[in-house]
């Protein structure tokens, strides 16, 4: 874990952390797989009271529970997928830094050959 990370842990207050435990919790395939069975459980009795009911189903139940799991796991990969990205980029950025500078001395001895 990077050292700011463990800085930023340590100010949390207890709230926050309560807060961030219940965002993984929920931010999982397997918390998406329980609230689809969840879900399920009632579709019998959605159906069977027409459209409204079924679409209320739909929107509040289905959406608003599964998904929105499944939105939390994507959004997460997306953020790591980038920090790694980000940490590419830098290390790519640091190698050529240190390239510019080699050029840039190797320049330097040539004029004062000159």
């Amino acid at each position: 874990m990077k050292k700011s990370h463990i800085i930023h842990k340590s100010k949390m207050s207890f709230l926050d952390k309560v807060a961030v435990k219940i965002t993984n919790a929920v931010g999982t395939m397997y918390c998406a797989i329980i609230f689809a069975i969840l879900a399920l459980i009632s579709l019998p009795q959605a159906l069977s009271g027409g459209a409204f009911t079924t679409v209320s189903w739909i929107s509040q139940t289905f959406i608003q529970l599964v998904l929105l799991s499944i939105i939390m796991v994507g959004q997460k990969l997306e953020s790591q997928h980038s920090e790694i990205r980000s940490d590419l980029d830098y290390e790519t950025n640091v190698e050529a830094k240190k390239d510019i500078e080699k050029v840039l001395k190797e320049i330097k001895e040539i004029k004062k050959m000159l």
